[in-house]
């Protein structure tokens, strides 16, 4: 599955809202890499599981949220290579409860393990692993979303020769990973603007410790204004952004992540925050999976 690079189609989007004369934007199409381990975490997971297959190990665990892209597709992963895979929750209320991404990795094979969100706070202590599996050194540790050296190896080959001759580059955050592998290929001329998913200033300095020393604060800027209130927070006018957006283009965006950094977009073209001439490129990371979810607890929303 891993074993080649691949790339991933251009093409040009509607935005709605937008007068004639603005900016024209185009999508990187990273979510139709894989059905179920598409965009960004097809790219953070490549090298860690050839890690993996390099080093002989079966076994990994990782952790994430009741919505986590990550949690699914990894899980996924696992599967197509025939791994064992246990998954931490955060949120151990949410025994008792299911929902499309929960099912789908357990689905999977994964093993899920619910933890109350007071003890998810310490999954980086080193013997916390130790209170959940027996033999915590026999497993792979990924972390929650994925991010790490290997993960930025991945992302950094989301970018190439088919996306050089774009002037912006846009890309939603959440843990960082993908922002960081982004802004370190990005070309010189580029810039890259980073819309995080959740609340604080934060992830300035988690992308600055993945990134090069010369790139820092020079080529990439954090837009901290479109996470409505938080991590999976949202309102009735971004439903309806995201419904016009996929009626324009006939492309689904969740609205986690790929929803928000569009509608702030959106946003910062009407307010004349470039120039007409801009050449834009958005990051489809994928992650539509939550779609579901999201449409069995609020009613069906998004289309």
């Amino acid at each position: 599955m891993f074993d080649q690079l691949v790339t991933s189609e251009v093409q040009p989007i509607k935005i709605p809202d937008l007068p004639l004369g603005t900016p024209n934007v185009h999508m990187l199409r990273e979510d139709l890499l894989h059905p179920h381990i598409s965009g960004n975490k097809w790219r953070k997971l490549r090298y860690n599981f050839l890690e993996m297959q390099k080093s002989g190990m079966h076994k990994l665990v990782t952790f994430g949220g009741a919505f986590s892209n990550h949690i699914a597709a990894t899980a996924a992963c696992a599967k197509a290579h025939n791994y064992e895979s246990v998954g931490i929750i955060r949120g151990d209320e949410l025994k008792s409860t299911s929902n499309h991404t929960l099912r789908f990795a357990s689905e999977q094979g994964m093993q899920l393990l619910f933890v109350s969100r007071e003890a998810y706070r310490r999954k980086k202590e080193p013997d916390f692993l130790s209170e959940y599996l027996a033999h915590p050194e026999d497993y792979y540790l990924i972390p929650e979303g994925g991010t790490n050296e290997k993960a930025i190896k991945g992302t950094s080959e989301i970018l190439g020769s088919h996306t050089k001759n774009f002037d912006i580059i846009c890309v939603c955050a959440g843990t960082g990973g993908t922002a960081a592998g982004i802004i370190n290929s990005a070309m010189p001329h580029q810039k890259v603007l980073v819309f995080p998913a959740l609340k604080g200033n934060f992830l300035k300095e988690e992308i600055g410790r993945h990134i090069s020393h010369k790139k820092y604060g020079k080529d990439w800027e954090l837009i901290g204004d479109y996470h409505f209130g938080g991590y999976a927070k949202w309102n009735r006018q971004l439903v309806d952004f995201i419904n016009r957006f996929k009626e324009a283009n006939q492309i689904a965006i969740d609205i986690i992540y790929n929803g928000k950094m569009i509608f702030g977009l959106r946003d910062l073209i009407k307010n004349s925050y470039f120039y007409p001439s801009t050449s834009i490129l958005v990051i489809h990371t994928g992650g539509t999976q939550s779609t579901v979810g999201f449409n069995e607890i609020n009613g069906l929303l998004l289309k």
